[in-house]
């Protein structure tokens, strides 16, 4: 990648990052309070870059995001992503997240038999987790099969995919309280977080 660059920009819900290159989208950071810690948090990503302006088609990508979050029906689905170093398995989860239109949600089993992959819900899960383009790849739409949402690694934890789908007009399940009744524990896949997710629970998709 070449020509590597990013900008911080606001949203409805805090302070979002975009990085980019001569290719296209190379990450998004999901919204932040802070203004500084997204910056940071892209620098970290992607040492080196430079903070710009964005390019057009970039400029017009976080149009989109700011309206989606704001909550306009915007599509993302045309915003260029350069996926140099994405393994294959993961470009057909992306792709296949990148199908599911805004006010809805899908599982990862479900996702998994829509990208031609029946039983790999695990490995859904596994992809997911290193999304590098939250909001852009909408893994904030996939859920448990329960309706359930699951851990979220980004600012806000699972409240803010909570609120992202509020946002979008889907309807989500209740996260367990301390009144709830106690439910069996489920295994939980220990990956990195990455990108804005943790604790995804294929196994129960």
């Amino acid at each position: 990648m070449t020509g590597i660059g990013f900008s911080v920009f606001e949203t409805a819900i805090g302070w979002a990052a975009i990085g980019w290159s001569d290719a296209g989208v190379v990450r998004v950071r999901l919204p932040d309070a802070d203004a500084s810690r997204a910056r940071a948090s892209v620098r970290r990503w992607l040492p080196g870059a430079a903070e710009a302006r964005p390019e057009a088609s970039v400029a017009a990508a976080v149009e989109r995001i700011v309206a989606l979050l704001a909550g306009e029906r915007i599509a993302l689905t045309t915003v260029a992503l350069d996926m140099t170093g994405v393994q294959p398995f993961d470009r057909r989860v992306y792709e296949g997240a990148r199908a599911v239109p805004a006010g809805e949600t899908t599982t990862y089993g479900a996702l998994a038999e829509r990208i031609g992959a029946p039983g790999e819900a695990r490995a859904v899960g596994v992809a997911l987790a290193r999304n590098p383009f939250p909001i852009v790849v909408p893994c904030h739409r996939v859920v448990a099969a329960d309706g359930r949402l699951g851990g979220f690694s980004a600012p806000g934890g699972v409240e803010t995919k909570r609120r992202m789908l509020a946002i979008e007009g889907a309807g989500v399940a209740a996260q367990p309280t301390l009144f709830d009744p106690p439910r069996p524990p489920r295994r939980l896949i220990p990956m990195r977080a990455c990108a804005g997710i943790r604790n995804h629970s294929p196994s129960s998709a």
